[in-house]
């Protein structure tokens, strides 16, 4: 797998020779540079000089930015995804405004929070292009009903159409509006008064910022639910302890990842199944193996995470969402075992299963760069993938 420091001119330049099923020698008799050159700038020995650079770029027909430039962020065109993220963002914005004179017709409070339920559910079946498009209404017709006839249903509703704007924005790559969403997911569930959606509200910005004040968000989390034994506080505790598990992995802290598992294991047991109806974390046995496999994944233990990946058996009801994360990271670490086939198979079965999802995911980018990086020619089918998030 490529590291941080690969990302140089000279590995994108192999890169995208590769991808174009080139060797270094076709390429070479294509620019008017030696053969020696080519080999020492795609292997870091010496810089790319943008004369060089022009050459190639002419010579594979890419835009130069592709050789020079950062790898593109997202898969989707910036106005494409401006479209998407606008109205959510201006959404967001009239928290504080009072009720909307704009507003004409309000759909009933009980139709509302059904709407709030099953925007969650389309981003849970990865289908997030439907729920970006559903959240600006929603969001302004539940801002306006809760300045206008609050009540702790309507409250909780809101804050659940943040949280899902959070997820969305996330995963379309916004994380400066992810972080909007939570704050007002925070202030939705406090008018609430329901302390498991604030424990899920700091469970979400734990994740999100993984930082140094991440785990005093868990523990305050926890805190929130002393004293609570409901099926509903168990899921949220354990969850609260696979956010600790994330953060923990990041930090390479071993010790503090096996303590947090062992604790969200004994939760799952309590509770007893899988969660899924319980603000649509899905808590529950298989849960913690993927969180598992993930903090192997997070700590480069690629032999731990491999046998972990093939262990798992999902079941037919988990979530398509999860179901596209896991397949991601078994080609990741299907890649980084030397099984490019193998990699190249479930990235597929990733992309045919939830391909808004999988296009977004850091893992899918990482995963194709490094079976381009294994492959002295890319066969087409990687290329195929490679083109189709944006490399």
């Amino acid at each position: 797998m490529p590291l941080a420091d690969d990302d140089h001119a000279g590995y994108r330049i192999r890169e995208q020779r590769r991808l174009r099923r080139l060797s270094q020698r076709e390429l070479a008799d294509r620019i008017p540079y030696s053969l020696s050159l080519l080999n020492q700038v795609e292997c870091g020995a010496r810089s790319a000089t943008p004369g060089l650079v022009a050459a190639v770029a002419q010579a594979l027909g890419v835009d130069a930015s592709k050789l020079t430039g950062p790898a593109a962020a997202g898969p989707l065109p910036s106005e494409r995804l401006l479209a998407l993220v606008a109205p959510l963002r201006e959404a967001l914005d009239r928290f504080d405004l009072g009720p909307n004179p704009d507003l004409t017709t309000v759909q009933p409070a009980r139709d509302l929070i059904a709407k709030a339920d099953a925007v969650c559910r389309q981003v849970r079946a990865a289908r997030l292009r439907a729920a970006a498009a559903a959240l600006p209404g929603l969001i302004l017709e539940l801002t306006h009903c809760v300045w206008t006839s609050p009540s702790a249903p309507l409250w909780r509703a809101l804050a659940s159409a943040y949280r899902t704007a959070h997820d969305v924005a996330l995963k379309l790559g916004h994380p400066d509006l992810a972080r909007v969403a939570l704050d007002r997911m925070g202030w939705a569930a406090g008018k609430a008064s329901d302390p498991c959606t604030e424990a899920v509200q700091r469970y979400k910005r734990a994740i999100l910022w993984r930082c140094a004040t991440s785990l005093p968000l868990i523990s305050s989390g926890h805190g929130l639910l002393t004293g609570e034994t409901s099926r509903e506080a168990l899921a949220v505790a354990g969850q609260l302890h696979l956010g600790a598990v994330t953060v923990a992995a990041k930090n390479e802290d071993a010790s503090a990842v096996a303590t947090h598992l062992a604790a969200a294991r004994e939760l799952a047991d309590r509770v007893g199944g899988e969660a899924r109806e319980v603000h649509w974390l899905s808590f529950g046995r298989v849960n913690v193996q993927l969180h598992e496999l993930g903090a192997s994944i997070a700590m480069r233990r690629f032999d731990d995470a491999l046998g972990q990946a093939r262990a798992l058996k999902l079941p037919d009801s988990m979530l398509m969402s999860r179901r596209a994360r896991y397949l991601v990271d078994r080609a990741l670490v299907e890649m980084e075992a030397g099984s490019p086939k193998t990699s190249l198979r479930y990235l597929a079965e990733a992309r045919k299963a939830a391909p808004e999802q999988t296009r977004h995911l850091p893992g899918t980018r990482a995963t194709i760069r490094g079976l381009v990086h294994m492959s002295r020619r890319a066969p087409d089918s990687l290329g195929g993938m490679a083109r189709w998030i944006g490399m």
